[in-house]
């Protein structure tokens, strides 16, 4: 956890919402030189904060609205600061809850120096890695409708279907007049049918807007990802964009846990206490799964990685060797992109360093 600890004539603590935010600036000796509730606009907000733009430092909690006012501090040169929500329990955790008073929990937070610090994504690629999230819902929603048309066959107790429906050609050899009875329930199928063609139109067009896209933001980083065998576009993609700045990360430990691929330890008056809760949801959900993927299809393309799995699974298990092989992949890539490599597979299992020096 980063703290914010910098030093400022004047500290803005704000409760951002969607179309109003409420403003509660502090001076140096703590005193409120101002409150106010105003609408979320820039110019507003801009003439409010002007007696106090002199050395000021701004701080919101991270929701999903931040995107306007980050981008106004830094084209105005104000200090900006992103409050982690999930470390921010202080300002849920009160007896009395509003908007002005979490504004000024912010602002003390922020003067006191004990403001937990979320990434501020900066603008050009965070449009991307947006666009990049959306894909990823039309695929789960895709899949949602493969399992509806399949749920649908199984309520009637018909044969199951000999092709796997994720595939275009094989859904175009599929009778569904002759094969459901009811014509309510034809017409279910031939939507589901529908939806499946169109998710495969939208999905495709924007992987493709997507590869072309990295090849610009960042090509080399986007090679040396597809370098790690089971690792193609989509996952490249993923880390590639979630990741941003590998720089950010002061060792591979820090990267590992946003990654979600290790454990946090609690222990209190010399007793260990089981992670839960909120605990598991701190770092980038997208990174722990695009790791998880990655190391089930790095198992199928390296033998090494499959004798490595059984000797692992007889001593821990089968869901506990896929996450150690995860946490393996999550080091290799730290190096990959910290050092400027590509993968190498026989450093990756003969020694701590993952990756080889990238050819020239």
């Amino acid at each position: 956890m980063r703290l914010y600890n910098q030093p400022h004539r004047f500290y803005c603590g704000i409760d951002l919402h969607a179309r109003t935010m409420s403003l509660d600036i502090l001076d140096q000796a703590g005193q409120v030189v101002l409150a106010t509730t105003i609408p979320c606009e820039p110019r507003t907000f801009l003439d409010a904060i002007a007696p106090f733009r002199d050395d000021l430092v701004v701080c919101c909690e991270c929701l999903f609205c931040w995107y306007w006012l980050a981008d106004l501090c830094a084209k105005e040169t104000i200090a900006f600061v992103l409050g982690h929500a999930l470390y921010m329990r202080l300002i849920h955790g009160g007896k009395t809850k509003n908007d002005p008073l979490d504004a000024h929990k912010i602002a003390v937070l922020l003067r006191g120096g004990m403001i937990p610090q979320a990434y501020v994504y900066p603008k050009g690629m965070r449009e991307t890695r947006d666009l990049l999230r959306r894909r990823n819902y039309l695929v789960h929603k895709r899949a949602e409708t493969i399992t509806h048309l399949q749920n649908t066959n199984s309520q009637y107790n018909l044969p199951p279907f000999g092709k796997k429906l994720g595939y275009a050609a094989n859904r175009a050899e599929l009778q569904v007049a002759q094969r459901f009875a009811d014509p309510s329930v034809k017409k279910t199928a031939e939507i589901d049918l529908a939806l499946l063609d169109h998710y495969d139109t939208l999905i495709g067009d924007v992987e493709l807007y997507l590869t072309r896209t990295a090849r610009v933001d960042d090509p080399q980083a986007f090679a040396r990802l597809q370098s790690i065998p089971g690792v193609g576009k989509v996952l490249a993609l993923v880390l590639l964009y979630e990741i941003h700045e590998i720089g950010r990360f002061q060792s591979a430990g820090q990267f590992l846990s946003y990654a979600r691929l290790v454990r946090c330890c609690h222990e209190s008056a010399g007793k260990k206490q089981t992670t839960g809760g909120k605990r598991q949801k701190i770092g980038n959900a997208h990174l722990r799964w695009a790791f998880g993927e990655a190391a089930c299809l790095f198992l199928r393309a390296s033998p090494r990685a499959k004798q490595w799995k059984q000797r692992q699974q007889k001593k821990r298990g089968e869901g506990k060797a896929l996450a150690i092989l995860a946490a393996k992949l999550g080091r290799a890539v730290y190096h990959l992109l910290r050092k400027g490599l590509v993968f190498d597979e026989d450093r990756f299992w003969g020694s701590k360093a993952a990756a080889a020096p990238a050819s020239r």
